[in-house]
């Protein structure tokens, strides 16, 4: 690849890396705090394919053969100029000298003819293929047209059966819940009350909280946030069932808001064997999926 297509590709991608920062497509891949990061190596990526475009022509704009031109402005004199001093060469020396120049310039030419001819011999497919490399080079910029026309959706129900729930460590305290009926509150934060602190600042609390919904292979319901410790690839589920009045279609990935109370039923993660806390739902709504998908509160 040359200068010009790796300048292109540089280019491109930090246009799509600020076309994401810019957007809500960034928060397909990393935390929404990792947004002036994103943004900051886009404008270095597109500043370095504009640098190099810049010294690639500034390059080409420089006289070939200067360099060259310059030593031979003081080049050495001739053989034919006379220094003072010296005595000019036997007539027969000269001669002598004049014919070995001669078989050297003639064999010299001979190379060259022998060289010529064997590239002009070289097969066209070999020639062809080494022109052929930096098209096949631009493919690179495939997947940054997807990247910038096809945005990705974010971690589903799939995933989120087949990993095991994040929901292992137990945290040193809970705050007090705010004021209000029903509170709302963050699908951790009530999976981590409802797990670890069994339900004491729950009880008699009319319970708020959102999720997708999610169907294991016996058709058991469980609301599910994506909670995330960088990026997505490091993405991992928190689930709690659902009982109650529950309603009757369920449609795997869908968003629910639902109201409920604490329950102390429990189940093991069957992946990791982590627990799954429940609540017992009294009234359930579809809603739009948020324009942040993944639990950005979750800290591992």
């Amino acid at each position: 690849m040359n200068r010009q297509a790796q300048a292109a590709v540089l280019f491109l991608t930090g246009g799509a890396i600020l076309h994401a920062g810019l957007t809500d497509l960034y928060l397909r891949y990393v935390k929404a705090g990792l947004q002036p990061l994103l943004l900051a190596a886009g404008v270095v990526l597109i500043a370095t394919a504009v640098a190099t475009v810049w010294y690639e022509r500034r390059g080409a704009r420089t006289p070939e053969g200067y360099e060259s031109e310059e030593h031979g402005a003081g080049g050495a004199r001739t053989g034919d100029e006379d220094e003072p001093g010296h005595d000019r060469e036997p007539d027969d020396h000269r001669e002598h000298e004049h014919e070995h120049d001669h078989d050297r310039s003639r064999g010299q030419e001979e190379h060259v003819g022998a060289d010529a001819h064997a590239h002009a011999n070289v097969p066209a497919q070999a020639k062809a293929h080494a022109h052929r490399e930096p098209r096949i080079s631009w493919l690179l910029v495939l997947p940054l047209l997807a990247l910038i026309l096809v945005a990705p959706p974010a971690l589903g129900s799939y995933s989120a059966m087949r990993t095991g729930t994040a929901l292992q460590q137990q945290p040193w305290g809970f705050a007090d819940l705010p004021t209000g009926d029903p509170v709302r509150l963050n699908l951790v934060d009530y999976a981590g009350r409802a797990a670890y602190d069994h339900g004491r600042s729950l009880t008699d609390r009319r319970i708020k909280t959102a999720g997708f919904l999610a169907l294991d292979r016996a058709g058991n319901p469980y609301l599910v946030r994506m909670a995330l410790s960088c990026c997505a690839a490091d993405a991992q589920p928190v689930k709690i069932g659902l009982t109650g009045r529950i309603p009757p279609v369920l449609r795997p990935d869908s968003w629910l808001e639902v109201t409920g109370t604490y329950t102390a039923k429990q189940t093991k993660d069957p992946v990791n064997d982590g627990i799954i806390p429940f609540l017992e739902v009294t009234q359930a709504k579809p809603v739009s999926a948020p324009r942040d998908p993944y639990d950005e509160s979750w800290n591992g």
